[in-house]
């Protein structure tokens, strides 16, 4: 068992690790079994608004793309994971953003925010993912998104 989830681990942390503004932004993500949970940790430097003090659009925008980018990764390659036909050093090729629409329900406050994206639908070449995120409570979300996404060629 500790194989398996050493394997999925080392996977999260090489689709996570190898994308910079995921780093920049703070973004950790927790998982459990195949569904992950993003986290962006409050920080001074995200407030865009100091008189509220709100979460910055831009910084809440990339928060739920990068959800959706990892969420829609991590789907697609789950099933090869698991099978241990994903090599440790393959290249990881990540699905581009056609369009990202956000909804701000209301402010993000001084605190950290969290998001769980779910794939709508995923194809060969394309793929529609939602993303929700919320801040103390699941059930009141601050901000949600839809994304379509080019998803990278097999070979």
């Amino acid at each position: 068992m500790q194989v398996v989830k050493g394997r999925r681990d080392a996977a999260l942390e090489r689709l996570v690790g190898g994308v910079p503004f995921i780093a920049f932004l703070g973004i950790r993500f927790d998982r459990r079994g195949d569904e992950l949970t993003a986290v962006l940790p409050y920080r001074e430097e995200l407030v865009g608004n100091p008189l509220l003090p709100a979460l910055h659009g831009g910084a809440t925008a990339g928060f739920l793309e990068t959800a959706a980018i990892v969420e829609l990764s991590w789907t697609a390659m789950w099933e090869d994971l698991e099978a241990g036909r994903i090599a440790p050093d393959s290249p990881l090729r990540l699905p581009k953003t056609i369009d990202l629409t956000v909804d701000y329900l209301r402010s993000g406050l001084p605190r950290d925010a969290y998001a769980r994206a779910r794939v709508n639908r995923s194809g060969r070449r394309y793929a529609s993912v939602h993303v929700e995120a919320w801040q103390d409570n699941r059930a009141r979300l601050f901000a949600q998104a839809t994304g379509h996404f080019l998803m990278p060629d097999a070979g």
